[in-house]
């Protein structure tokens, strides 16, 4: 489903005039979108993570490294954390989703930035996750706010590559209202 989301995230920024490269590698690291659209203000950078799973089993973002050390406790341990833990594991996966020296030193090699911070999201387990990244400075939007989106019709562009997703999308939930 992750890919799926993403490409509906990339017709929404081309819809919205961004040049767009999704599922960047980066030796072991991956961008999932970065997008760039030209202004008579500058240049507009994003850098886009999205997460959609449709049944979230555990959290978000990872424990920290110094408490699964210290503890024995899995990574992606889906036992409630502290609320210490839990900023701290945001802290690291903010770290390792934006602010790596390897995504800054790609994201400037396009562009000269700055560069926001955004995470599209389906659902999660523990809202609180996303509370506490948005209050960290990344910009935390809801799949179903893109979907939504896409529907306008005063965009800049009426569609691109994802647009047949897009209408599908949009076909399936219109026949799950109407019954059929």
């Amino acid at each position: 489903m992750a890919l799926l989301a993403e490409e509906i995230v990339e017709e929404w920024l081309n819809r919205q005039g961004y040049f767009t490269i999704r599922g960047i590698k980066l030796g072991v690291h991956e961008i999932d979108l970065l997008a760039v659209r030209f202004t008579s203000g500058g240049c507009e950078c994003r850098h886009i993570e999205v997460q959609a799973s449709i049944r979230p089993v555990s959290y978000l973002t990872k424990l920290p490294k110094d408490v699964v050390k210290s503890t024995g406790r899995a990574a992606g341990s889906a036992k409630v954390r502290l609320d210490t833990e839990l900023e701290a594991g945001i802290r690291e996966w903010i770290h390792k989703k934006y602010d790596h020296p390897v995504k800054k030193k790609a994201r400037l090699k396009l562009a000269p930035g700055p560069w926001s911070r955004e995470l599209v999201v389906h659902e999660v387990k523990f809202p609180v996750e996303l509370e506490i990244i948005a209050k960290l400075g990344v910009t935390v939007r809801k799949l179903a706010d893109v979907l939504e989106e896409l529907k306008c019709t005063d965009m800049l562009l009426s569609g691109a590559a994802g647009a047949h997703l897009v209408d599908l999308i949009a076909l399936t939930a219109a026949s799950i209202k109407g019954g059929t």
